[in-house]
């Protein structure tokens, strides 16, 4: 079963919140998101690989992936990892560079698990971006990247 169809999406002009409920248990959820092992299995937007997912996951280390879309091109994400409280939240800075490596957008992305009878309410708190539109580009995405999210761990 795929994420709940609960999901409410909402982008303030420059900020972006995202509510899902995961049909799996908090422990699981947070584990997807800190272990490149599963990482690499769902990270992304539709069709997209991971085909690099490098990451240190502590307060002040550091991450690096790249989603590699259909057609071939690189879109690279990094940042800082400044808060883990297991299970329970994730923020880490959120870093977005062009195919040419300069980097368009700058935010703080946080990301709350609360149990709920076997399963998981996951909220997404990212911004403030530069722009309204980079903020729907990454709702879009993050939307398609938590479907399959939600496949995947209710698959484990």
């Amino acid at each position: 079963m795929t994420a709940l169809n609960t999901s409410t999406a909402t982008a303030s002009d420059r900020e972006l919140v995202i509510t899902r409920i995961f049909d799996a248990p908090r422990e699981v959820v947070f584990a997807a998101w800190s272990k490149a092992e599963h990482l690499v299995h769902w990270f992304g937007p539709t069709d997209f690989t991971l085909p690099s997912c490098t990451l240190d996951f502590r307060v002040g280390g550091s991450y690096r992936f790249c989603m590699r879309s259909p057609d071939g091109e690189d879109h690279w994400v990094w940042g800082e990892y400044r808060e883990i409280d297991p299970p329970e939240r994730i923020v880490m800075t959120w870093n977005r560079e062009d195919v040419t490596g300069q980097v368009w957008s700058h935010t703080v992305a946080e990301f709350t698990f609360i149990e709920l009878d076997n399963k998981t309410s996951f909220t997404l708190k990212q911004g403030l971006f530069e722009t309204g539109p980079f903020c729907e580009e990454h709702g879009f995405g993050w939307g398609q990247a938590l479907d399959r999210l939600g496949e995947y761990v209710a698959a484990l």
